[in-house]
């Protein structure tokens, strides 16, 4: 008998090939579509997302072309829990989510395992570029895609053993290239279809319109200060800034500025010059260990402090249960509360937690 397992499908290209890429490989596998946000959620076309019902469509197409099952599931609760009131409680802390790694840990994974063991499926996967190996100990752990420049690991340190191991990552041992060529070559009519960009419930990227929206009210004006109290002008309120931005800002001051520090006690956005948004250190909480199992003594690693960063080399180390310290070998730009801080033991992701503080 086959074993069952249930591909997470959002109407692209990369599920697509995933699920095309496990039938292959003989597993009976099962199309499910997650609908998360009922609200006009993104351009046609856009990959992954918050699969509206063009997307929808799209995998059922797909489907249809595979001949597998297809089924969408709701999710909107969930995500609106997890995912929306999160990203907005946390602008306005002063802080700059990142909301996809809670939509995977919480919704992509935890959800979607929960409906594949009652559809009786072995587990799930998805189309995410990476792959999932084990160490020496035993340890399941996500690890650096075959194409680097999709790399998708830094978005999901959080995942749990246990989802791990009922997880399979079948687009992760190729390039973008390969799998569109591989689409194009069975006549998927998702081949072609354009990637998603940004965050998928916010598809014109104003968040700060979004979360006044979504409070239904105007966020409150501040002021722009320096590092020592001087007033420079007034913002627009703090959820329309993030550490390290420079344009926007609105600010004449005859040189480049930069957002140093967000102080949601004070509503204060304090500018810096380029070298103020430079620091060797950062601690973060809310700890999740995927290859290494703990911390018990400081350990070498490299560090990637948003999705987009390369990875500095830093020296970790556990300054309480749930608080880990980086500290860099070069100064690193724009740490930003919020973001997550992912350590990488080689190839694997090791752990990573969420950068609550920087010291400049």
């Amino acid at each position: 008998m086959k074993k069952k397992i249930v591909v997470g499908m959002s109407g692209g290209v990369d599920s697509s090939v995933a699920a095309l890429l496990l039938q292959r490989q003989g597993y009976e596998v099962i199309g499910v579509t997650m609908q998360l946000w009922r609200e006009e959620s993104g351009p046609d076309g856009a990959e992954e997302g918050s699969c509206p019902l063009s997307a929808a469509e799209d995998a059922a197409k797909v489907a249809r072309q595979l001949g597998i099952p297809h089924y969408v599931i709701h999710f909107e609760r969930e995500f609106r829990v997890h995912v929306v009131d999160y990203f907005v409680s946390a602008y306005l802390e002063g802080r700059t989510p990142n909301p996809c790694i809670a939509c995977n840990r919480y919704i992509k994974w935890e959800s979607l395992l929960e409906k594949s063991r009652e559809l009786g499926a072995e587990g799930i996967a998805t189309g995410h570029y990476a792959r999932i190996g084990r160490t020496a100990d035993g340890r399941y752990a996500v690890c650096n895609s075959a194409s680097a420049g999709k790399d998708q690991t830094y978005a999901l340190y959080r995942l749990t053993q246990d989802q791990l191991a009922h997880t399979r990552m079948p687009v992760g041992e190729y390039s973008k290239e390969e799998i569109r060529a591989l689409a194009e070559e069975i006549g998927l009519s998702v081949a072609s279809k354009p990637d998603s960009q940004e965050i998928c419930f916010i598809p014109d990227h104003d968040y700060g319109r979004f979360i006044e929206r979504d409070m239904g009210r105007r966020m409150p004006e501040g002021n722009f200060v320096t590092k020592d109290g001087r007033i420079l002008g007034r913002h627009k309120g703090i959820a329309r800034y993030t550490v390290g931005q420079r344009k926007g800002l609105g600010l004449a001051m005859g040189e480049p500025v930069f957002v140093m520090e967000i102080r949601p006690e004070t509503n204060e956005v304090v500018i810096g010059t380029p070298e103020d948004v430079f620091t060797d250190r950062l601690v973060c909480k809310n700890l999740n260990f995927m290859a290494w199992e703990g911390l018990d003594e400081p350990r070498r690693a490299k560090v990637k402090i948003r999705y987009s960063h390369p990875g500095a080399w830093a020296t970790v180390r556990l300054t309480a249960p749930d608080r880990m310290e980086c500290v860099f070998d070069e100064p690193v730009r724009a740490v930003t509360p919020g973001q997550a801080a992912v350590c990488y033991d080689g190839a694997y992701v090791a752990c990573g937690g969420e950068i609550v503080r920087t010291k400049h």
